[in-house]
């Protein structure tokens, strides 16, 4: 990381600090002297986070954002970084997942950082100056198995990423995507099932999820994510940052290995065979 960086003063917000790596991401950030807020859905819920702010925001809901991002403008007159980092998983086949469950993992994953961006937007352009990091996953450029949905949504949040960027470069912002790979949280391993499950795919759902629980727990934890981010928001400027390891091997294989390749590795690591 590039110690010249200034980090005093700067305001930050991070969605989705209660745990994991926006959690792990807001200490850093605070611990380096940035202004940090963190949101939460609960702050009487919500364990202190030493030099963090709470902010009580449910990403679904436009006043709950609207009013969240008021307040961190309010007390701090600016915004420099926005973390989109809330999100949530969905383990199930797209044959068994609903629509409402499938529209009801998109508000959170796709919507929710829409409707927080847009908020955001206004005070970063009468700035002219900002940056904005879209929490994506190495499942927005793969197929995931029995994560579907989860997958779409996230390939979604990479096209408007890039899509965004273009747009708002010509007011100093730019936006950064960060695709981690298995990372040891609690989003993969408590991950709920879709309600209405279709026997036919319950050996191997039943596989991928053990896979799934697997990788978690031998994942690395949450820091190099977090300090991916922090170089995302304030280092030399590059629009996709995967942290070292899997991820970034995941990313070369993908461009040059031959797509039976891709395909077999990743059922051997969802435990398809």
């Amino acid at each position: 990381m590039n110690k010249r960086i200034k980090f005093d003063n700067k305001v930050v917000i991070v969605t989705g600090v209660s745990s994991g790596i926006g959690r792990v991401a807001a200490e850093k950030f605070a611990q380096r002297g940035c202004q940090v807020f963190g949101t939460v859905r609960s702050i009487a819920k919500a364990q202190p986070i030493p030099g963090v702010k709470f902010v009580e925001m449910d990403v679904r809901d436009d006043t709950s954002v609207r009013r969240g991002i008021q307040s961190v403008i309010d007390q701090a007159n600016r915004i420099d970084v926005l973390v989109n980092n809330a999100g949530m998983m969905m383990l199930g086949a797209v044959e068994e997942t609903s629509l409402t469950e499938a529209a009801s993992l998109f508000d959170t994953n796709v919507f929710g950082i829409l409707r927080i961006t847009k908020a955001v937007l206004p005070s970063m352009r009468a700035q002219n100056s900002g940056r904005i990091i879209n929490i994506s996953s190495v499942l927005g450029f793969l197929p995931a198995p029995y994560l579907g949905i989860y997958a779409a949504s996230k390939h979604a949040v990479e096209g408007l990423s890039e899509s965004l960027d273009h747009e708002v470069r010509q007011f100093g912002i730019r936006v950064v995507l960060v695709e981690p790979a298995f990372t040891k949280t609690n989003l993969d391993a408590n991950s709920p099932q879709a309600a209405s499950l279709i026997p036919a795919y319950d050996n191997e759902r039943g596989n991928v999820s053990k896979a799934i629980n697997k990788n978690v727990s031998s994942a690395p934890e949450p820091d190099g994510v977090a300090d991916t981010i922090i170089d995302a928001a304030f280092g030399k400027l590059r629009m996709r940052r995967q942290p070292n390891g899997q991820a970034l091997l995941l990313s070369i294989l993908r461009r040059f290995l031959p797509a039976f390749l891709v395909d077999s590795s990743l059922r051997k690591d969802f435990g398809l065979g």
